[in-house]
């Protein structure tokens, strides 16, 4: 009498045969929320290029994709957000070309001074204070 009490009789057999099928389902269900492997999206690295304006009156290159400042310092290239020795807006009141090169601005120098050659004053020579003589005859003449 007490068969007839049970739906089905257990047995070691069966229990392992239930198990694996609760386990092949469980797996199943666990791939639902994850994307199948291999199609993960990775955005292509963006390449950006140097873009320099050169100043000439004080041979410093400025990057707008770095947002840095170019010079030589000490016989050295060295690059930094604001030049020394000048500040960026006396730079950027100065005369500036933009340059049509794309890598460092040390490859190219050379040539760059010799087809813009500055008109920086050197500290101690007569030019520069030619330029403040010329600079006051036009203050005294306007005025």
């Amino acid at each position: 009498m007490k068969d007839k009490n049970h739906f089905f009789k257990a047995d070691k057999a069966s229990c392992v045969l239930g198990a694996v099928f609760l386990l092949t389902l469980a797996g199943c269900v666990g791939y639902v929320d994850r994307p199948p492997q291999g199609s993960v999206y990775v955005a292509p690295p963006v390449v950006v290029q140097d873009d320099y304006v050169y100043y000439p009156d004080y041979e410093i290159y400025y990057s707008s994709s770095r947002h840095q400042y170019a010079y030589l310092e000490g016989g050295a290239w060295v690059s930094r957000p604001a030049p020394r020795g000048v500040s960026v807006s006396v730079l950027l009141r100065s005369p500036s070309v933009k340059m049509n090169f794309h890598d460092s601005p040390a490859n190219h120098h050379a040539e760059v001074v010799k087809q813009y050659p500055g008109n920086r004053a050197q500290p101690g020579s007569n030019q520069g204070r030619n330029n403040n003589q010329r600079g006051n005859q036009r203050d005294d003449r306007g005025g």
